[in-house]
């Protein structure tokens, strides 16, 4: 082990907690090592008054991290997985990803205790394609809002009253202590998570192979196996942040049960598949993923797809 190691990480309360996450976990591994944090402004930070849909997707959220890594300034940078494109740029590897945490999303409001209990006309804001696809659908008589930001600049926005309520990712409260915050967590069966969330990924080069093997040990198989078929699915369909994909795989009895869909931004059409395979390999996981893309493709997934694209 080196003496020391630099984490690459967005700025933000969030990033940084789970940089520390990651940083706390090596320091118990390799107590010798100085382990630190490189806290970067990435431009997907920089531009919060345009939907990340029309400015490039979440990729913007990396591009610095990953040339902290290319010139030598960090050893690795540490992701929200669901941040990071199904395709990384040539170069780059996923070397570990810890175990998950709460993948659900979260309803967040001071007055209702329910997305049920809403009255007609209420503001839902949400940063999220998907999420806002589901609440059309679901609770038409609800305006959805778009609403960019950090997660505590959202936050500041709903206290401030620029919605009556927000879709949130939990795993993010939680991290940050403001579990507080969740009125409810909704299932998956009313609004299917998106592929990752709740995930870490720990990027590194693909030329530093004694980084990954100092990483390996906070690698979780069963999150990576999951999070890996729900990423095949997105890889397939050539999903991104322009198009509401969810993909959700979750352990029963043993079993990997894979589900998505994909959703007009209305929520007037969804398309859904799901399957189940005992995958022991991240191979046998995306071939669970493919299958799942596949079911979906022979619906006309693709063809909403390209309709995205032409928007």
């Amino acid at each position: 082990m080196k003496n020391a190691l630099v984490i690459a990480s967005r700025k933000s309360p969030l990033a940084l907690r789970q940089a520390e996450e990651v940083r706390a976990a090596l320091q118990k591994l390799y107590p010798q090592s100085e382990i630190s944090i490189l806290g970067i402004t990435t431009r997907g930070d920089q531009w919060l008054d345009q939907p990340l849909s029309k400015i490039g997707g979440k990729g913007l959220f990396i591009k610095e991290l990953e040339q902290a890594l290319a010139d030598g300034r960090a050893d690795l940078a540490v992701h929200s997985l669901k941040d990071m494109p199904a395709v990384l740029p040539a170069g780059f590897k996923l070397a570990a990803i810890p175990e998950r945490a709460d993948p659900r999303d979260a309803f967040v409001c001071h007055r209702y205790l329910s997305l049920d209990t809403l009255p007609a006309g209420s503001v839902v804001g949400t940063s999220s394609l998907r999420r806002a696809a589901m609440v059309r659908a679901h609770y038409p008589r609800l305006n959805v809002q778009p609403l960019r930001g950090n997660l505590d600049t959202r936050l500041r926005a709903l206290d401030a009253g620029a919605c009556t309520a927000m879709i949130l990712a939990a795993a993010g409260l939680i991290r940050l202590g403001l579990e507080q915050r969740i009125r409810a967590l909704l299932a998956p069966e009313l609004s299917l998570p998106a592929a990752s969330q709740g995930a870490l990924g720990i990027e590194i080069r693909e030329d530093r192979p004694e980084i990954a093997d100092w990483l390996a040990p906070l690698n979780h198989l069963k999150t990576a196996l999951a999070v890996y078929a729900e990423r095949t699915v997105a890889r397939a369909l050539g999903g991104n942040c322009a198009i509401p994909l969810a993909a959700f795989a979750e352990w029963i009895e043993g079993i990997l049960l894979l589900r998505a869909c994909i959703a007009q931004p209305d929520g007037a059409r969804f398309l859904r598949a799901r399957a189940c395979a005992a995958p022991n390999t991240l191979a046998e996981a995306e071939t669970l993923g493919y299958t799942v893309a596949d079911d979906l493709a022979r619906q006309g997934a693709q063809e909403m797809v390209r309709a995205f694209s032409e928007q």
